[in-house]
């Protein structure tokens, strides 16, 4: 059972830097630009996603965690979204300002006979920190906390056995694991800008200074666990 006990997210640099948009028409308009100006690959049909299982994880800005799902063999796709929270169909502005109970969170399709969910916990917590509250690098908010979904109970069991695991083996040190362990319920899918944006804006400050590094530290860990085709 996979392990990782390199310390995650250097922030001392970083402090200005966040995936909360400090206003309306910023990010999200540069977003929307690059995004129709980039050619990428064909998503998968709503009746080819059937064919596969899916997982949901909460671990910061949700560019940072489809980047790193998504490098992952046996994964088919990801998408960008929101869960956790009670309100019906929200909203980006509504989500990164804290004004619901949701958080940033991914949907991961998945084809258990190349990876399990087990593996898949473990590229969870072994790719942020799971001992900062209402935190993940930069960003700070409820909206960003820490969450492993379950569908039934034996997801259940699969999650709660590995952070006693980890617990056990001390790899936190003191810091005890704050990650939520809840019911997937809904998941609600983020606007289509956010779709693949790390692939989509290489360029934006936040994709150069915490989600690409956060990727190569994950790909650096997990080097058994990547697609062929990734580097």
């Amino acid at each position: 059972m996979k392990i990782v006990r390199t310390p995650f997210l250097i922030l001392l640099l970083l402090a200005s830097i966040s995936c909360q948009p400090k206003n309306k028409s910023g990010k999200q308009e540069v977003a929307q630009k690059e995004e129709s100006d980039t050619h990428l690959e064909t998503k998968l049909t709503s009746e080819q996603l059937q064919e596969y299982e899916t997982a949901y994880f909460a671990s910061g800005c949700f560019w940072c965690v489809e980047a790193i799902f998504e490098s992952v063999k046996g994964v088919k796709e990801v998408y960008s979204g929101y869960s956790g929270g009670s309100e019906k169909n929200p909203t980006y502005e509504q989500v990164s300002y804290g004004r619901t109970h949701h958080a940033e969170a991914v949907e991961v399709y998945y084809d258990p006979d190349v990876i399990s969910f087990m593996q898949l916990v473990q590229v969870f917590f072994g790719s942020h920190d799971p001992t900062t509250l209402n935190r993940q690098g930069p960003d700070r908010g409820t909206q960003y906390r820490s969450i492993a979904f379950y569908k039934n109970d034996k997801e259940k069991k699969i999650i709660q056995d590995y952070i006693d695991k980890l617990e056990a083996e001390n790899v936190y040190g003191n810091r005890p694991i704050v990650t939520e362990v809840e019911p997937f319920e809904k998941f609600y899918k983020a606007e289509e800008y956010h779709q693949d944006y790390e692939k989509r804006n290489p360029n934006n400050s936040y994709i150069q200074n915490v989600s690409i590094p956060r990727l190569n530290r994950f790909k650096k860990n997990f080097k058994s666990y990547l697609k062929e085709d990734v580097h």
